[in-house]
């Protein structure tokens, strides 16, 4: 008796693609733990910082200590890399041996693995320590660039601009009074700049003391998005997909304001430091005054390692700045899911998340709701506040949301066109 053609799909998928693997199922957390010891997960996630490489590498001797699997750090110079991998495996047909078991992704990264249906879950919200960050009074959490999450990635560490500068060139009137002290060549220095517009009136009076890095580094882009929101005619329109604005009236501004600020900046704009890392060493050699990062305490844990003087001090713009929540994902080709599930659980954990924080490992800032957790947890989230490069611990309470993903890659396009080249 001839088989119905549909009788034949299930067969026929199976030749085209092999057997599906059963997915871990984070309810049964111990079966997770059982399946994940002896695998080894290879973690794909930027490089660029040495903090953040020596936090990974202290992440996988625990994750070796407490449930016997291998933690490998994929070293990436651009996670869209990863991002194309794992696309191209999917085009060739590779449904369950894929080579990537997790990535450190958030953005336009994120949009565009979701819309290639690149990940596997929704997870996030079924690991046991999910529940500390407390979604419903933290929705960033489970919010990427406008986008919900819907559980295909797992938060793990939080960032926003933060600007510092040396305050024996810089003052603040907040610590001058009616006094004017005086920098190292014997002038009168003068306030940071607390907005935008002050930005580029500071560097005219002082060139070459400023710079940003080289798009599309994303603390770069991330200067880029700054700086449009604080100047267009109509920021709600960074909230909607590019494709529905006239990208070329609303970015106006930021093209003007950059071809103004441009010569002012260090070596005339002509050079851009490749890095937010390679703009703290300027900082660090004393070729910048003013420079900024993505990591609120980067500033803090640079003087504490003695890569920046003593007298840098840190602060934010008086109207905000841009902040955002970075994650992890699991492609969906993963063969060692289980694996990787431990990996973005333990990255949640109170005893993970305070040694991220801890200024002498990385400082990056915590996604967990330390208010409700208990208190001999709460007590190691506190913050070294006699740092004087430090943020005061309400400093970082107006956050800018992040543009909708596709003005990130809009807006890098724009950059490479107009600047690369001059």
């Amino acid at each position: 008796m001839p088989l119905r053609p549909l009788a034949l799909l299930p067969a026929l998928a199976l030749m085209l693609t092999g057997p599906l693997q059963a997915a871990p199922d984070p309810a049964d957390w111990e079966a997770v733990l059982e399946e994940a010891r002896g695998q080894t997960v290879y973690w794909n996630a930027w490089a660029g910082d040495s903090r953040t490489n020596r936090y990974l590498e202290w992440v996988a001797r625990q994750l070796a200590e407490r449930h016997g699997l291998e933690m490998v750090h994929v070293k990436l110079d651009d996670t869209g890399t990863a991002v194309s991998r794992v696309l191209a495996e999917k085009a060739a047909g590779n449904r369950d041996d894929g080579s990537i078991d997790l990535i450190w992704i958030n953005g336009e990264n994120f949009a565009a693995m979701r819309e290639a249906d690149l990940l596997f879950g929704p997870f996030a919200e079924r690991l046991p320590n999910f529940a500390l960050t407390h979604p419903e009074h933290n929705p960033e959490v489970v919010t990427d660039f406008t986008l919900p999450t819907e559980g295909f990635e797992s938060p793990w560490g939080k960032a926003q601009i933060t600007f510092y500068y040396d305050s024996e060139e810089i003052g603040d009137s907040e610590e001058m009074g009616d006094s004017h002290e005086l920098g190292r060549d014997g002038a009168t220095v003068e306030e940071p700049p607390r907005s935008i517009e002050a930005l580029l009136a500071w560097a005219e009076a002082n060139p070459g003391r400023f710079t940003y890095p080289r798009i599309p580094d994303f603390t770069g882009s991330t200067f880029l998005k700054q700086v449009l929101i604080a100047l267009a005619d109509d920021p709600a329109a960074l909230y909607a997909p590019v494709a529905e604005s006239d990208f070329a009236a609303v970015t106006a501004p930021l093209w003007e304001y950059l071809d103004a600020l441009h010569p002012h900046l260090w070596r005339s704009g002509r050079q851009f430091p490749a890095t937010g890392p390679e703009l703290r060493r300027l900082m660090g050699d004393g070729e910048l005054s003013l420079a900024f990062t993505f990591y609120p305490s980067e500033p803090a844990a640079a003087v504490a390692d003695l890569e920046l003087p003593e007298s840098v001090r840190s602060y934010v713009l008086d109207e905000g700045t841009l902040g955002n929540v970075h994650f992890v994902a699991i492609p969906f080709n993963s063969p060692r899911k289980a694996g990787a599930l431990v990996v973005a659980n333990f990255l949640l954990s109170p005893e993970a998340q305070a040694h991220k924080q801890d200024l002498a490992v990385w400082g990056d800032r915590t996604v967990l709701d330390v208010a409700r957790l208990p208190e001999a947890d709460r007590e190691r989230f506190v913050l070294d506040d006699e740092n004087p490069a430090m943020l005061p611990a309400d400093a970082l309470e107006k956050t800018l949301p992040e543009p909708h993903p596709s003005w990130m890659t809009a807006l890098q396009d724009a950059w490479r066109e107009r600047y690369v080249g001059r």
